[in-house]
C-alpha cells in the first residue's frame, strides 16, 4: 500500500518542478545519451524483451526513454508492461505459469528474497556484478542480494529524510530552518508560541510515522545498529529503540506541537497532512520524502518558493539519509535482459533517466549535475555525500506482516504511541512481540 501510493506520486518532482517553469515538459528522449554513436554494431539485433514494472503516467514515459536509448544503442526491441499498484499480484500468476517478464522492476527488496527462494530469478553475471561494484556501494548490492546471491540492481530512489515547511509560517515565526533537533523543537516551540501547530502528521498513513522513526533512530543508533534492527538481530525492547522513541516523544507528546491533536492526526491520512500545510495553513510542517512535492504543488503552492525543505536534522552523531527504491531483477535467463540490466546499472543508463524529471539515482557515479533543476540536484548530492551512512526503509526490509500492512504491526503500535506517548516501554513491548511473530 505504501509503496503502491508513493510510486502513484513520485512524479511530483516533475510536476513541482514544471510548475515552477524550470522543467522540460515534453516526453521526447534527449540527445545526450540516447542514441548509440554512428556506425556503433547493435549486439542484440532481433532480441526481444518484455519489462514489467509498476510506473505509470509520466513515469513510464520517463521509463522508456531510457529503455528507448538501450534499444537504440543494442538494437534489442524491448516492450513495457505496466504491473499496477500490486506488483506481487501481477508477477505471481505468470511465474506459476512459466511466462514472466524477462526483467521485472520490484518496489522493494523483501521481494528479491521471496522469489529468490521460489527460484523465479537468475543471478547476475559478471558483467552486471562487476558493474554494480563500480557504481554502488556495497549496501545497495546486498539490498539485491539473497543468500550470498546478487539477483537485482537498484536503480531507482525516493529520498525520505526531509522536513517540508510553509516558508510564511517561518518567517511569521522568525525562524531558521534547524540544522539539529534541538533547533527543530526550539523552532517547533516558536512556531507553536506564533499560534500555529508547527507539525502535521499522517498518522492515518501508519508508513509515514515508519518513516520518522527510521530517521530518527538511524541518526540516534547508527547504520550498524539500524541494520541489526532491520534484521531483528537486535530485540525492539534494545535500548536503542528507547532513545529514539524519546526524542520522538519531544514533538509528538506536546498537544500544541500537533494540528488537530493526536486523534486528528489519526484521522489524516497522506496527502491530506500536506494540504494541511500548504492549503488551509494549519501547520507549518510535514515530515516526508521528495513526493510530498506534488502534493504542494496541487495546493497551489510553488517549490523552492511557499514550499521549501530542509534535510531531516540530526539527531545523534548520523546525519540521516532514508532511501526508498525499485530493483530490477531478471526471471529470464538471457543474454538481452543481462544486458539491459548492465546498462541500467551503468553510469551511462542513470545518466540518461537523470536528464528527466522525478527521478533521483542510487548510482555514486551518476554526477547531480544531469538533474533538472535545482531541487533534485540538491537531493541527489545528498545521497552521493551520504557515502556508507545512506539506509533503505527499514520497514520495507522487514516483513509486510509487521512493516507494511495496515492497521497492524509496526504500523498500528506506532499510530498506538502517536496516541499516546507517554508509554514507551509499553510501546516497545508491543513492537517486540509483533516483530517476533513476522520473523518467527
Amino acid at each position: 500500500m505504501r509503496k503502491g501510493r508513493a510510486a502513484a506520486i513520485l512524479t511530483g518532482l516533475a510536476i513541482a518542478v514544471a510548475a515552477c517553469g524550470n522543467a522540460p515538459t515534453t516526453t521526447q528522449p534527449t540527445e545526450s545519451g540516447s542514441a548509440p554513436a554512428s556506425g556503433a554494431a547493435k549486439t542484440l539485433q532481433g532480441v526481444k524483451l518484455e519489462v514489467a514494472a509498476k510506473w505509470t503516467g509520466d513515469e513510464q514515459k520517463n521509463f522508456e526513454q531510457v529503455l528507448k536509448a538501450f534499444s537504440d544503442k543494442t538494437g534489442a526491441e524491448v516492450t513495457y508492461a505496466s504491473t499496477g499498484e500490486d506488483t506481487g499480484a501481477y508477477l505471481g500468476p505468470r511465474i506459476q505459469g512459466g511466462s514472466p517478464p524477462d526483467v521485472a522492476i520490484l518496489p522493494q527488496p523483501g521481494l528479491v528474497q521471496q522469489y529468490a527462494e521460489q527460484k523465479a530469478l537468475k543471478p547476475l553475471t559478471d558483467e552486471v556484478t562487476k558493474e554494480i561494484d563500480t557504481n554502488y556501494t556495497p549496501y545497495w548490492k546486498e539490498l539485491g542480494s539473497a543468500d550470498g546471491q546478487v539477483y537485482g540492481v537498484l536503480i531507482k530512489a525516493a529520498h525520505k529524510s526531509l522536513v517540508w515547511y510553509r516558508s510564511q509560517a517561518f518567517e511569521d515565526a522568525g525562524v531558521q530552518p534547524p540544522t539539529n533537533w534541538d533547533e527543530l523543537i526550539q523552532a517547533a516551540q516558536t512556531v507553536s508560541d506564533s499560534g500555529t501547530p508547527p507539525f502535521s502528521f499522517c498518522g492515518a498513513s501508519g508508513w509515514t510515522l515508519t518513516d520518522l522513526f527510521e530517521n530518527v533512530y538511524l541518526s540516534t543508533a547508527g547504520p550498524e545498529n539500524y541494520d541489526k534492527l532491520s534484521k531483528h538481530e537486535i530485540p525492539w525492547t534494545d535500548p536503542t529503540v528507547a532513545t529514539a522513541l524519546e526524542k520522538i516523544q519531544q514533538i509528538v507528546g506536546k498537544k500544541e506541537f500537533v494540528a488537530d491533536g493526536a486523534s486528528g492526526a489519526l484521522q489524516t491520512d497522506f496527502p491530506t497532512c500536506v494540504s494541511k500545510v500548504y492549503s488551509n495553513n494549519e501547520a507549518a510542517m510535514v515530515i516526508e520524502a521528495d513526493f510530498v512535492a506534488v502534493e504542494a504543488v496541487q495546493s497551489g503552492a510553488k517549490v523552492g518558493e511557499q514550499a521549501k525543505y530542509f534535510p531531516f536534522p540530526k539527531v545523534g552523531d548520523t546525519a540521516p539519509v532514508v532511501l526508498g527504491g525499485d530493483v530490477a531483477v531478471a526471471m529470464k535467463d538471457s543474454p538481452g535482459a543481462m544486458a539491459l540490466l548492465q546498462f541500467l546499472a551503468s553510469k551511462e543508463g542513470g545518466e540518461i533517466w537523470a536528464k528527466l524529471p522525478g527521478y533521483l539515482s542510487p548510482n555514486r557515479n551518476v554526477s547531480p549535475d544531469n538533474y533538472p533543476d535545482e531541487l533534485t540536484r540538491q537531493l541527489g548530492q545528498t545521497i552521493v555525500s551520504a557515502g556508507d551512512a545512506v539506509r533503505y526503509d527499514m520497514s520495507d526490509l522487514a516483513p509486510s506482516a509487521f512493516g507494511g500492512t495496515d492497521g497492524k504491526g509496526e504500523w498500528k503500535v506506532l499510530q498506538d504511541f502517536l496516541r499516546e506517548p507517554t508509554d514507551i516501554k509499553g510501546a516497545q513491548t508491543a513492537l517486540e512481540a509483533e516483530a517476533a511473530k513476522a520473523w518467527k
